[in-house]
């Protein structure tokens, strides 16, 4: 040994025992320490995922009872929509149609004048012209009112009998026109707006027989 190194101390066995077992001490808890973290970390993650987990249900959930709520918010919606618009076409309608029963109950107050103003005119004197004149003017004014609220005659004679509005109450034999023309009105019909009071009762044509003087066979 030289004279610049100091002494030298061998370690016993015992002190190299005991700086092995004081090293896996210290490499145990670190490696403890570690696996702790580890552990701990762990654990954090299953948490939040678990917490993850259940937003998601809940927002599913959410997401059903919103479609839901919207799907009743549309019907209940769509349900006053058609109720309004029911209500206003049924209000349009009483006031379009709603004296309608009253129309058809002058109607044959307007026969009645329209007969005894075709006999006076056929039969009358000079004396009762001035009946006439007033029957005639209250017809009038009665006609006046039905145009004022929709009501007009159904034009009829002169044109091919339409079922929709015409009642036929008999057939003659006319040559002169197409069969089915209306040749004469019996009764007038009328209308109130788009909707037939009363139709028209009329007599149509017919082609005459051979017998009758047509040149063609019965149509009856």
């Amino acid at each position: 040994m030289s004279e610049d190194e100091g002494p030298q101390i061998e370690a016993s066995p015992e002190m190299t025992e005991a700086l092995r077992e004081a090293t896996e001490a210290v490499e145990a808890r670190e490696s403890s320490r570690r696996g702790g973290a580890a552990s701990a970390d762990k654990l954090t993650i299953e948490m939040l995922s678990g917490e993850l987990r259940d937003l998601k249900e809940r927002h599913e959930e959410l997401v059903r009872e919103y479609e839901e709520h919207k799907d009743t918010t549309l019907r209940l919606q769509a349900e006053w929509e058609n109720f309004r618009r029911r209500s206003l076409k049924e209000k349009q309608e009483s006031l379009k149609f709603g004296h309608q029963n009253l129309v058809k109950d002058l109607l044959s107050a307007v026969d009645n004048l329209e007969r005894a103003l075709e006999h006076g005119a056929q039969n009358a004197g000079a004396e009762a012209k001035g009946i006439l004149d007033g029957v005639e003017l209250v017809h009038r004014e009665i006609l006046g009112a039905f145009a004022k609220h929709g009501v007009s005659e159904i034009d009829a004679e002169g044109r091919l009998f339409d079922p929709a509005v015409h009642e036929a109450m008999g057939q003659i034999p006319n040559g002169a026109v197409p069969p089915n023309t209306i040749v004469q009105v019996l009764q007038k019909g009328y209308v109130i707006h788009d909707r037939m009071l009363r139709p028209s009762r009329v007599i149509v044509s017919r082609e005459p027989t051979e017998a009758e003087g047509g040149s063609g066979g019965s149509t009856d």
